[in-house]
């Protein structure tokens, strides 16, 4: 791999600051972002991304390579689920097995919008429709999760008491999902002049709100750091292993389905990234058994730092060397 596009990704200012932020962890600093304003940032980006493609949708139309790429995200939002819950299994119970999943077959939000921002930086084009995938993917990995616990516990205890209501509404209506379709919805309908009154703010403002969002979060993977010494050595190769694995995955339908260079990177991240947010939420729901030591600290301390540092840019590689 290029060491210039390590160093291209890292010297980024989103990168940048998620470094510092782990930084100030690491020196005992007491820098902190107050709540609310992670939570604000976290909606803007949400509200950005949706409107950028919903308008792009409504140029458009639904064409060919966006009709592609939502049912390849779809496709792998419930394969990755499966196949990580049969390969988590023998070595984790049913309950983690099904929350962990849950969380890789789901996305994270953040290691797209930081293949959003590496894209822009390098001048690649890519399709403003990704952002729709956005939205497919974590319901369709939860309710996939919950159907394969359902099945599985249901056959060893008999145990079929679920709250499949609460738990549907929940991965359907969930506040990321929920601001992200209403987002697309709003940037399809609006007319040219009115995205042009709102541009300014959704547009030219993205990257420094993106930063300020990444230092908050480089603070809380720090944090979470402490937590990897309880999650084992089997997890903390996991965390990194099926990352790759479904990177891997996932340029070869990409190369199948002919996607540009930009769209292959975009849907590349969304398979190496795992959730850990909408799908913790519902997990506490649903499955109580489970550990959010396990099914949050692997997602947010290993498999989140290891794609913004270094999977960002290895897979951006991949795909000029090989796409």
């Amino acid at each position: 791999m290029s060491i210039f596009l390590v160093f291209e990704n890292i010297l980024s200012p989103p990168i940048l600051f998620f470094l510092f932020g782990m930084l100030a962890v690491f020196f005992k600093s007491d820098l902190d972002i107050p709540q609310p304003l992670p939570r604000l940032f976290s909606m803007y980006l949400l509200i950005a991304i949706g409107l950028h493609g919903g308008h792009e949708l409504a140029n458009t139309g639904l064409s060919w390579d966006a009709f592609k790429f939502l049912v390849a995200s779809a496709f792998m939002a419930v394969v990755v689920t499966v196949y990580g819950f049969f390969l988590l299994k023998p070595f984790v119970d049913v309950y983690n097995s099904v929350a962990l999943a849950a969380s890789y077959g789901s996305i994270g939000v953040v290691t797209f919008i930081a293949a959003l921002s590496f894209l822009q930086h390098v001048g690649v084009n890519y399709g403003l429709y990704t952002a729709a995938s956005l939205a497919i993917m974590e319901p369709l990995a939860i309710v996939s999760s919950l159907l394969l616990l359902h099945l599985f516990v249901s056959a060893t205890n008999g145990n079929t008491e679920r709250e499949w209501g609460k738990v549907l509404r929940e991965a359907l209506f969930n506040s990321s999902v929920f601001l992200l379709l209403s987002s697309l919805f709003m940037g399809f309908i609006l007319k040219e002049d009115s995205w042009r009154t709102i541009k300014p703010f959704y547009d030219d403002l993205f990257r420094g709100l993106l930063t300020l969002f990444l230092l908050d979060l480089g603070i809380i993977s720090a944090r979470r750091i402490g937590d990897l010494k309880r999650v084992g050595k089997f997890l903390l190769a996991f965390g990194i292993l099926f990352s790759i694995f479904n990177g891997i995955v996932a340029l070869i339908i990409a190369k199948i389905l002919g996607f540009s260079k930009g769209d292959t990177l975009l849907f590349t991240s969304l398979c190496i990234s795992a959730s850990y947010t909408a799908v913790p939420a519902v997990m506490r729901l649903s499955v109580p058994e489970a550990n959010p030591g396990i099914y949050v600290t692997v997602p947010l301390a290993i498999t989140l730092p290891f794609n913004l540092l270094i999977g960002i840019p290895m897979y951006y590689f991949l795909i000029e060397k090989f796409i």
